[in-house]
């Protein structure tokens, strides 16, 4: 019995040595990470910062080397260490701890106190074989676990009035008015890129959080930053900076669909200015291009209909000489008539679908193709940007539209494999084409594009997306805002919606623009609009020019008029939150989960944001509504912005909303600059601002100025001038101007203005304090 049990010993010895050995033969240490097999898959962890790491699956013994859509981000040179610890490995950055088991796959992550922030579960990554029209690949499946009362946000715009993603499940497939990217972000402080562009699942519940999608692999990013700012500069670190706008793309547009003639769309642009109601942009839809025998057989042809638009480079030239901007809808889909249809048949470039509109045999490109971009461009070019130098672009059905729907669809090939396996990201690569071909062919004008979906990566394009064919309804206006908010978490800061809904025809009956109630809606819904990074007005059934609700001196256009003159009289504002966008990586529309995460009551509040980082803004959604609850956070003091009112944050007011004004509070220490009254962006100098300081807190704000348009603030032309307040000593510090540009103001005035603490009437907000000349050197004002 006894030599049994030897034999037994040893043999039991044999197999933990075996064990032992061959799992430091699989585990291979890497620069910056580990490789080694598991469960079947082979795993690589890569540290592509201290604060971000890549990781990466296949199935064991498939080799597939991934070029991503999104990241545009290489490794970069980090200390990592490594130490083993049986089965498991432990690496460690500046920033994050890893633990991982090589035998079950399980990843948890940590922060360097030892923090639990996420576990990629033990057996939580699955591939199942797959054919899509005679192609295999696979189906992927990537699983976390996640604390029980864990809040996250991000996944897309998504139109269920929901902020916090918990406990959701989402079919991620890009259509018009829904716009996903397989992402999240927790408010521990970090988030997760799963870099898959399939149609795919998000689905989280009590037993884990998953992405179900298609592919050849499981790729994902894990990005701590212990905030959230910190996440969104990793996600823009990984997968591109938000490059600056134009000062005229922070004015008002109007649009609608459509402007039949090039004088309909010339006398709206007059009307305005005779009304002197500030106006920077009109936008021309669709269907400007020929109708061949009454069909959409031309369908986009990026060329004009010469009975409708007889001569349009002059029509973009007067536009040019009222001081305002255009921007001009092309579609991905071309008729069968059009040149580009017949080149991108020929070279096997189109995707063989129905796209919109219907019975016309228009069909999308390959957008996944590099070459088909560039032939995009060469007719888009050719048609107009170079020939009436249009001001930027309006890129519709990015997703694209799909009709006629069928299942083979979706195997149908592209460049990079099967539509479905790709879908989601064709509005990125389809805003990649033209961004990168415009700057090519003339850096002096900034991209500008407006579209209607997106993706992760597409914020380096220039480009902002609009949340689709929204009805018109109240319902559909307080579900915009959450939507807004998860959305620009995803790194994403451009975003904005057809002010009024695009379809107003439940109206017609009820006396249309003339409608009390429609009316209320598009003056709450421009409030809104205000303070979101475009301003534009759309829609269908009904004209939506500020005229067709009623004379100045009714409240409709009273109301109207008074949000856009506070649009651009913030327009010193928001040009420098750009900046703090594209600089330093900041948030236009900011939850409060942003700056108040400490506030655990911010954690499910998606119906009001920071707008920058001084502006707290509620808007109203309900019809009739004269008094709205406004949650003030902790950490902060708040005034109302219309009375001066003063409130210790951490608790709920009741406010007294006016059909003409929007709940609108500002944290104490905000230095705001306001600016000039104007019809558009550029018509006066910022050289007599009013600085208005709001007490009870020390603050700061950077006043950014450059060119207004073109690239040169890349290259360092550009200025800064920094306030600080220090509330306890009552000293407003304007600091030396730094850097220079090319028609810089050599010297200025600033008019002081500190907002009182009492309740105050509208002609009064501020105290009036003293004007103060400033020629670039540093100023301390005693207040």
């Amino acid at each position: 019995m006894k030599f049994f049990k030897q034999i037994y010993f040893l043999v039991v010895l044999a197999t933990i040595l075996t064990a032992a050995k061959m799992s430091a033969q699989s585990i291979e240490q890497t620069a910056q990470g580990v490789k080694f097999s598991a469960q079947n898959l082979n795993i690589h962890i890569e540290f592509y910062s201290g604060n971000i790491v890549r990781v990466y699956k296949t199935p064991k013994d498939v080799s597939y080397e991934k070029k991503s859509l999104s990241v545009v981000k290489s490794p970069e040179k980090t200390v990592v260490n490594f130490e083993q610890k049986g089965n498991n490995i432990i690496l460690k950055s500046s920033s994050i701890l890893i633990d991982v088991n090589s035998v079950t796959g399980g990843i948890t992550f940590y922060d360097t106190s030892g923090k639990l922030l996420l576990k990629d579960k033990d057996y939580g990554t699955q591939f199942s074989p797959l054919s899509e029209a005679g192609t295999s690949i696979y189906k992927v499946r990537e699983g976390f676990l996640l604390d029980k009362d864990e809040a996250i946000y991000g996944v897309g715009q998504i139109m269920d009035n929901k902020f916090n993603r918990r406990n959701s499940f989402h079919h991620m497939q890009n259509e018009n008015m829904s716009t996903y990217s397989p992402y999240f972000m927790s408010v521990k402080g970090y988030g997760v890129f799963w870099d898959n562009y399939s149609i795919s699942d998000f689905n989280d519940n009590p037993q884990e959080l998953s992405f179900d999608g298609k592919g050849y692999c499981s790729d994902y990013y894990f990005m701590y930053g212990k905030n959230a700012d910190g996440v969104i500069a990793q996600v823009r670190e990984l997968t591109g900076k938000a490059p600056m706008l134009p000062l005229w793309a922070y004015g008002f547009f109007q649009s609608k669909e459509r402007y039949h003639t090039e004088d309909e769309s010339l006398d709206v642009l007059k009307k305005y200015r005779k009304l002197k109601v500030p106006l920077d942009v009109v936008i021309q839809d669709w269907r400007y291009w020929p109708e061949f025998q009454k069909t959409d057989s031309l369908w986009n042809s990026q060329s004009f209909d010469k009975e409708r638009f007889p001569n349009p480079k002059k029509w973009v030239d007067e536009i040019h000489k009222l001081n305002a901007k255009l921007l001009i809808v092309t579609w991905p889909g071309f008729g069968p008539k059009t040149e580009q249809r017949k080149e991108f048949d020929s070279k096997n470039m189109i995707i063989n679908f129905d796209t919109w509109p219907p019975k016309s045999g228009a069909r999308p490109y390959d957008v996944y193709n590099p070459e088909a971009l560039n032939i995009y461009w060469k007719y888009l070019n050719k048609g107009i940007f170079s020939y009436i130098e249009n001001d930027g672009w309006w890129l519709d059905s990015t997703e694209p539209d799909h009709i006629n729907k069928k299942e083979s669809d979706f195997t149908l090939p592209t460049y990079l494999g099967s539509y479905g396996s790709v879908k989601n990201a064709y509005s990125l690569m389809h805003n990649k084409g033209i961004a990168t071909n415009q700057r090519l062919t003339n850096s002096n004008k900034r991209v500008v594009i407006l579209t209607r979906s997106g993706f992760i990566g597409q914020q380096r394009f220039g480009s902002n997306t609009w949340s689709g064919d929204v009805v018109s309804s109240w319902e559909m206006l307080e579900k915009q805002i959450p939507a807004a908010l998860n959305y620009t978490l995803m790194g994403i800061p451009n975003w904005n919606s057809d002010i009024g809904g695009f379809f107003a025809g439940r109206w017609k009956n009820g006396g249309g623009n003339k409608n009390p109630e429609f009316q209320e809606l598009y003056v709450r819904w421009m409030q809104f609009g205000a303070f979101t990074p475009m301003m534009r007005s759309h829609g269908t059934d009904l004209p939506r020019e500020i005229w067709n609700f009623g004379d100045r001196g009714t409240w409709c256009f009273d109301a109207q008029e008074k949000s856009i003159n506070l649009r651009y009289k913030l327009l010193p504002y928001i040009y420098s939150t750009s900046w703090d966008v594209s600089h330093n990586n900041g948030t236009f529309m900011r939850p409060l989960i942003m700056d108040f995460a400490a506030d655990t009551k911010t954690h499910d509040i998606g119906n009001e944001y920071l707008f920058g980082r001084t502006f707290l803004v509620a808007p109203v959604t309900q019809y009739n509504a004269r008094k709205w609850p406004v949650y003030l956070p902790q950490g902060s003091s708040w005034y109302n912005f219309w009375t001066n009112e003063y409130f210790k944050g951490g608790q709920t007011v009741v406010t007294d909303t006016p059909v003409d004004k929007v709940p609108l509070y500002v944290k104490a220490g905000a230095i705001i600059p306001f600016g000039p009254e104007v019809q558009y962006s550029t018509e006066k100098k910022w050289d007599n601002l009013e600085i208005r300081i709001y007490p009870g807190a020390d603050g700061e704000f950077l006043l950014y100025e450059d060119e207004n348009d073109n690239y040169n603030y890349e290259k360092g032309s550009y200025s800064t001038i920094k306030f600080k307040w220090n509330d306890l000593a009552k000293t407003l510090t304007i600091g030396d101007r730094e850097g220079y540009f090319y028609g810089m103001l050599k010297s200025r005035k600033f008019k002081i203005t500190v907002a009182s603490y009492d309740k105050a009437s509208v002609d009064a907000l501020s105290k009036f304090v003293k004007v103060i000349s400033y020629n670039g050197k540093e100023i301390v004002v005693k207040l």
